[in-house]
């Protein structure tokens, strides 16, 4: 037989547990990033792609690298995040004289998982440097870090690949 006092330790117990989690899920909620216009479906998988050098062959590989990762998991039936990620030199991939900018574009429309992050640290350095605005392509999203970025990426289960 269970005694009173058992019961008024478990149900202590649960009004606790259902608290926390009440708490935890508004927290959750209140730091979760605002869906974009276009929602994709949550990914199985996740990488951070991470480009730092101002070479078209680099730019290239990491949006092969992305294309082959994002066809494997199409052909088995699964989603998959990516996130390119541009910092010091490699930004260049994503000012609007890219020399990859005609593959951003249709790369970004034919899949909503993708995302091409430019450092906002870098964009400043370089229009201080030159003297003038850096101008960034559509689709780029500008993070105030790109190497923040790609820790918080890391932080939430994303592989990492450096071409």
């Amino acid at each position: 037989m269970i005694s009173r006092r058992s019961n008024h330790v478990v149900l202590v117990c649960a009004a606790l547990a259902a608290a926390g989690t009440l708490g935890v899920a508004s927290v959750a909620a209140q730091q979760a990033p605002a869906k974009s216009a276009k929602s994709a479906p949550a990914a199985k998988h996740k990488v951070a792609i991470q480009i730092t050098q101002n070479d078209k062959g680099a730019m290239d590989l990491a949006l092969n690298n992305a294309k082959n990762v994002i066809d494997y998991y199409k052909g088995k039936g699964e989603t998959v995040a990516v996130e390119i990620v541009t910092y010091g030199p490699g930004l260049h991939m994503l000012r609007d004289t890219s020399p990859v900018k005609d593959r951003i574009a249709p790369m970004a429309l034919e899949n909503p998982n993708l995302a091409f992050i430019a450092c906002g640290n870098t964009q400043a350095n370089q229009s201080k440097a030159e003297g003038k605005p850096v101008v960034l392509l559509s689709e780029a999203k500008v993070m105030p870090s790109g190497v923040v970025r790609l820790m918080e990426l890391q932080k939430q289960g994303y592989a990492y690949i450096r071409p």
